[in-house]
C-alpha cells in the first residue's frame, strides 16, 4: 500500500506541475500523515510536508499503541511457529532502524497478558491431562496405595497402631516425596513452558516490528530535499502513536520542526484541525520565502 501511494503521489506531483499548479505541498491525518511522509521522501524537490498525528514509523502502532490489542497474536505466531522460511529466511532480509526495536519487543511481551492459548500452552495442558503420560500413572499409583494403607491403618488397633508408627511415618515420608516430585515435574513442565511460550511471543512481535518497519520506517527512506520545510504536529497524549523507544523525526530529518498540542490522538482529529491548518500556513510560507524569486 506504501508503496503504490509514493508512486501514485509522484505521478500526481509530476502532473500537476505540468499544468502550472503550485507551489505543492503534502500533509495527512494519522495514517494519512505517514503515508504523505514517505512520498515526500521519493520526491527529488523542495517540497512542504506537514504529517499529523503521524511518527517515524508504523510499527509501534501495532505492536505497543492500543492497536496492539486488535491484532491477532496467536495467529501470528502460529504461522511464525510454522513457517521457518520467516525465522530462517525473511528476518535475515529485515533492517532494524536503531537499537531499541528489540528492548520495545521485550517490553511489550512482559506486559503481554497472561493466557493458555499459545501453541505451547495448549500443547503442555493437553499433556498434563493425559492419564496414559507416565507422570501420571504414577500420581495413580500412588494415591490406589495411600488409599490402601488409610484403609488398613483404620482397621488396626490403638495398640498396633502405636507399635507400627516408625514404619507408618516412613510411608507417609514415601508419599510424601512422591506428591512432592509429581509437583516438581508439573512445575517444571508449567515454568518450561512459559519460557517457551515467552519466546516464541517475543519472537514472533519482533519479526513482525521488523516487517513493518522495513516498509514504514522513514529512517529506510531518503531524507527529504528541504527538512526545514516540515512541520510536524503531534499530540502529547496519542497513545495510538506511541514515541518511547521509536527514534525521533528530528533525529532522522535534521532541521524539521515538531509542534506538540495537548490532548490524544482522536481529540486532536477532532478538536485541533485548527492547528494543523495552522502548520500548513507556515510551511507553505517558509517555501515561499526560501525559493520564491
Amino acid at each position: 500500500m506504501g508503496g503504490a501511494l509514493v508512486l501514485e503521489s509522484a505521478a500526481l506531483l509530476h502532473w500537476l506541475e505540468r499544468e502550472g499548479y503550485g507551489p505543492l505541498g503534502m500533509t495527512g491525518i494519522s495514517m494519512g500523515g505517514h503515508m504523505a511522509s514517505l512520498a515526500v521522501t521519493n520526491w527529488p524537490k523542495p517540497l512542504p510536508l506537514i504529517p499529523c498525528l503521524s511518527w517515524s514509523t508504523a510499527s509501534a502502532v501495532f505492536t505497543t499503541g492500543v492497536l496492539s490489542k486488535a491484532v491477532n497474536w496467536r495467529e501470528l505466531e502460529k504461522q511464525y511457529y510454522t513457517q521457518t522460511a520467516y525465522e530462517e529466511e525473511i528476518i535475515q532480509m529485515l533492517e532494524y532502524c536503531g537499537t531499541d526495536s528489540f528492548k520495545m519487543g521485550q517490553d511489550f511481551v512482559k506486559n503481554f497478558p497472561d493466557n493458555v492459548d499459545s501453541l505451547e500452552d495448549i500443547d503442555v495442558t493437553s499433556r498434563m491431562f493425559n492419564f496414559d503420560s507416565p507422570n501420571k500413572t504414577e500420581s495413580k499409583e500412588a494415591v490406589h496405595s495411600f488409599a490402601t494403607s488409610r484403609s488398613t491403618l483404620s482397621a488396626s488397633s490403638e495398640r498396633l497402631l502405636m507399635q507400627d508408627a516408625p514404619k507408618i511415618q516412613c510411608i507417609n515420608q514415601t508419599f510424601s516425596t512422591s506428591s512432592n516430585k509429581n509437583l516438581t515435574i508439573q512445575q517444571g513442565h508449567r515454568i518450561n513452558n512459559r519460557t517457551k511460550s515467552d519466546t516464541l511471543q517475543r519472537e514472533s512481535l519482533r519479526f513482525m516490528k521488523g516487517v513493518m518497519d522495513e516498509c514504514t520506517h522513514v529512517a529506510n527512506f531518503s531524507v527529504p530535499v528541504d527538512p526545514s520545510l516540515i512541520i510536524v504536529v503531534q499530540a502529547k497524549e496519542d497513545a495510538y502513536i506511541p514515541r518511547t523507544g521509536v527514534r525521533s523525526l528530528q533525529e532522522i530529518w535534521p532541521g524539521c520542526e515538531i509542534r506538540y498540542l495537548n490532548g490524544g490522538h482522536v481529540s486532536a482529529y477532532l478538536f485541533k484541525q485548527g492547528l494543523f491548518r495552522q502548520a500548513i500556513y507556515d510551511a507553505f510560507d517558509r517555501f515561499l520565502q526560501k525559493y520564491t524569486v
